[in-house]
């Protein structure tokens, strides 16, 4: 079979398989290595029970040698590994085995944007790296994922046939995904979930921000669960129905869809709802943080996807919070006389106002890294990749793909006409919620940061002229006026405090 490949593959674990198994659905003959042959075997043998042609798909190899030795030159390889030094590792016995300058190298894991830069520039002279950050997880993989590919331009002319083929599909009069739940047959119609995105890293810079909303959408919910199951005292099945319904509506998504399955299920040892019998300690795999701390780095504000980190963080000490729980006072839940279908319509509008504010955060850190790091990143683009494939896919998406499509140098995507109004409309509700929380005791850290980002961006004057005042007091750091041309400094002889003086820097 040698060189009829018309891709490799490094990595046959999970991704690794699916992206393999999607790639051969749609008519592409791969090559796979992986260093545990029990795997190989196991993606041989799916490929037999599913593949209805009977031609031969896909070509398992037990070294890098024959791996370039049975794909077709230039070679274009794809790595499936985890991030850090097994990427580097894996590059290297590429290149000892004989791959070419004219060659090019996928890396497809969740790697650090930054990374990928200096990745780009290390193996400049040996192949061309490329990139392609995936969004989907195991069943997007198979059926059709969300891909943020970035690198050298004729690297995307080569791979970008490929990708746009695997990808999920959208229905560009409605802006849904086209659903493919079974194997071999391939979405053909609609607009693809992939799009070249720039130059090296921005691709898993972009992929860095949807994990981070990704992080910050799913403690939203989890926070208004908790309203409902301790101070309403929904059960998880009620709880689910809420979420079934909301689902019918602008609160459309895979997480909201999924929340509501998890809450229904129920234990079979114990005949509990599985939720009931998890232990509450989330884990966490670094993007959601990497983006918080890309935010701090940036000085651009996204307090909610770092306020999700947070949480997480705090429910890892549940030694600590079980003893907090019997020496720490709070209010006693007290709901006598409260309309609970009043509350759950205001958990409602909190959830959709606090999301949008999410998705606000997101795409303005990255319009600033974009200036920062000099991309020309194509926002509605974006927008419109993540409407399918993706953990993070949701029907409001096609509303912020229409926004930029409206307008591309949209500063905020509060400012849109449509989302303005939609704040406008439900902002009540939204405070009625976190007051409700609050008074109950119940934390809502992404809800009321998501409020403050809210007040705080519509507000024309902040209180960061007192704050400039005190910087200058300690440390002379100086401050503009109001009265002055902006860029012009002064400072305030403080010393003398009944006649200060102020001075031009």
């Amino acid at each position: 079979m040698s060189l009829q490949c018309d891709i490799g593959f490094v990595g046959v674990g999970v991704m690794g398989k699916n992206l393999i198994l999607n790639l051969a659905d749609n008519g592409y003959k791969v090559a796979a290595f992986d260093l545990d042959p029990t795997k190989l075997e196991a993606l041989e043998q799916q490929d037999r029970a599913e593949n209805q042609t009977g031609e031969a798909r896909i070509h398992t190899v037990n070294s890098y040698t024959e791996l370039l030795a049975s794909i077709k030159q230039p070679h274009l390889v794809v790595l499936s590994v985890p991030a850090g030094h097994i990427v580097d590792d894996v590059c290297k016995k590429l290149i000892d085995a004989g791959i070419q300058a004219d060659g090019i190298v996928v890396d497809t894991g969740n790697s650090l944007w930054s990374d990928t830069v200096e990745r780009e520039k290390q193996y400049k002279s040996k192949f061309l790296f490329f990139s392609t950050a995936v969004s989907g997880g195991e069943v997007g993989a198979r059926f059709g994922p969300s891909l943020m590919p970035s690198g050298d331009p004729y690297a995307w002319t080569r791979i970008g046939p490929m990708w746009q083929a695997i990808a999920a599909k959208v229905d560009p009069s409605t802006g849904l995904p086209i659903e493919r739940q079974e194997p071999g047959n391939p979405v053909k119609e609609g607009e693809p979930c992939a799009a070249y995105i720039g130059p090296a890293g921005s691709g898993h810079y972009v992929k860095m921000v949807h994990n981070g909303i990704e992080y910050a959408d799913m403690q939203l919910i989890c926070e208004v669960y908790h309203v409902m199951r301790s101070a309403l005292g929904m059960t998880p099945k009620q709880i689910a129905d809420v979420f079934k319904e909301w689902n019918k509506g602008v609160l459309n998504s895979y997480l909201i869809e999924i929340s509501a399955e998890v809450l229904e299920t129920l234990d079979d040892q114990t005949g509990q709802p599985v939720v009931d019998i998890i232990l509450d300690k989330a884990g966490q795999k670094g993007t959601g943080l990497w983006t918080a701390v890309s935010s701090l780095q940036l000085g651009c504000a996204a307090p909610t996807i770092a306020e999700a980190v947070y949480a997480r963080a705090v429910s890892t000490r549940k030694d600590e919070r079980q003893i907090a729980a019997n020496q720490l006072q709070g209010p006693a839940i007290d709901i006598h006389g409260v309309d609970k279908d009043a509350v759950v319509q205001m958990l409602h509008d909190a959830l959709y106002c606090a999301k949008i504010c999410a998705y606000a955060q997101g795409f303005d850190l990255m319009a600033t890294a974009a200036v920062e790091y000099g991309w020309d990143l194509k926002y509605g683009e974006i927008a419109s990749i993540w409407r399918a494939g993706c953990i993070i896919r949701a029907r409001f998406l096609q509303s912020i793909t229409s926004a930029y499509k409206a307008n591309a140098n949209l500063e905020n995507l509060l400012l849109d006409p449509f989302f303005t109004e939609q704040m406008s409309s439900n902002h009540q509700h939204w405070r009625q919620a976190i007051g409700f929380a609050v008074m109950q005791g119940i934390p809502v850290p992404a809800l009321s940061s998501a409020l403050s980002y809210y007040d705080a961006y519509r507000c024309a004057v902040l209180p960061a002229n007192l704050l400039q005042g005190q910087r200058d007091y300690f440390g002379a750091h100086t401050f503009e006026r109001v009265d002055a041309p902006r860029g012009e400094k002064y400072h305030v002889e403080w010393t003398d405090a009944k006649r200060p003086s102020i001075h031009i820097k």
